[in-house]
């Protein structure tokens, strides 16, 4: 494909800086036009340590850029419906930042926008795209754990500084937003089911309010069963683990498995453990490469936005069900 997408980034973020951009900069397939900031200073820093060639210093300018082919938006969750929205408005296909929105309401708004321009939206789930991930989806749906009975997900992590954007009840922060929607995501994903009855408990922050730990239980229509432990106060914990009635399939790091690093799959089965080796991938890489190429073909993005509406709507229910203010 000799054609490339050309991105622009709304906003600084450290997610971009650290992963995405340097992805872009490295895709076949994709380059970077454009970035904005609500500090022109930082934008104009970032754009030299990328070397993009415009900077702006409002999010609106960006998106008027008649350059900009694409755009990435890395803001607060509180953000990401307004200003997706606004992308679609400008005509922009947009890759957002997961979670899509603050609940699955502001989601399907977005995916509404889009749907009724024709243009692409897709969710920054970054870890769907590794192929850790599609060998486990092959090995359940091969029949390697049997048929599932429990699935337990944990991603944990401890938040540097009081001040941080996922400490804010305003900026839409809490760790079920945050690290919590990897582990409703890769239930969803291993059952193919959407849960019928959740519950969950939660410790809310009394300077933040937000949920800073919870722990939650999913029951699917096939009778399996979900937990998920979500943190944001904690040392780094992440993980799921797969039991069937045939074996046990045990994944670490299994949504932030790095790209420069092999990732393993355990299987157990008879008292006797199997291991599988996948070699080391960029999954933010083949993550903005499968969106330029869908809005340079004109094919939809690999994974349906709606699948975004769908997760926030479990993470709905499981704040409410914990009592978490909305």
């Amino acid at each position: 494909m000799s054609e490339r997408l050309r991105w622009g980034v709304l906003s600084t973020a450290n997610v971009g800086r650290q992963h995405v951009l340097p992805a872009i900069r490295q895709s076949r397939n994709g380059e970077l036009a454009a970035i904005a900031s609500r500090d022109a200073a930082r934008a104009s820093a970032c754009a030299r340590q990328f070397g993009i060639p415009r900077a702006y210093g409002s999010y609106g300018e960006l998106l008027e850029d008649p350059g900009v082919g694409a755009v990435y938006v890395p803001l607060p969750v509180s953000m990401h419906a307004e200003w997706c929205i606004r992308c679609a408005e400008a005509g922009k296909p947009a890759l957002c930042e997961k979670p899509l929105a603050a609940n699955s309401a502001d989601a399907q708004r977005m995916v509404d926008a889009f749907a009724a321009r024709g243009a692409p939206l897709a969710e920054a789930l970054m870890y769907r795209f590794h192929p850790l991930t599609q060998h486990v989806r092959r090995m359940v749906a091969e029949g390697a754990v049997g048929e599932v009975r429990a699935i337990q997900a944990t991603f944990c992590a401890k938040c540097p500084g009081e001040d941080n954007i996922r400490l804010r009840r305003e900026t839409g922060g809490g760790a079920l937003l945050d690290v919590g929607s990897y582990c409703v995501s890769v239930m969803r994903m291993l059952t193919g089911e959407e849960p019928e009855r959740v519950g969950a408990l939660a410790h809310v922050g009394e300077r933040s309010g937000v949920d800073e730990w919870l722990v939650g239980t999913l029951a699917f229509p096939s009778g399996a069963l979900g937990s998920l432990t979500c943190t944001l106060r904690t040392e780094f914990g992440c993980c799921y683990d797969v039991y069937g009635t045939e074996g046990r399939i045990f994944v670490e790091k299994g949504v932030v498995p790095g790209a420069d690093s092999e990732a393993m799959i355990r299987r157990w089965a008879d008292y006797r453990c199997e291991e599988t080796v996948v070699p080391a991938a960029n999954h933010y890489l083949l993550m903005v490469e499968d969106f330029a190429e869908a809005v340079l073909r004109g094919r939809p993005p690999r994974f349906d936005p709606q699948d975004a509406v769908r997760n926030l709507d479990v993470i709905d229910r499981l704040l409410a069900s914990a009592g978490v203010p909305g």
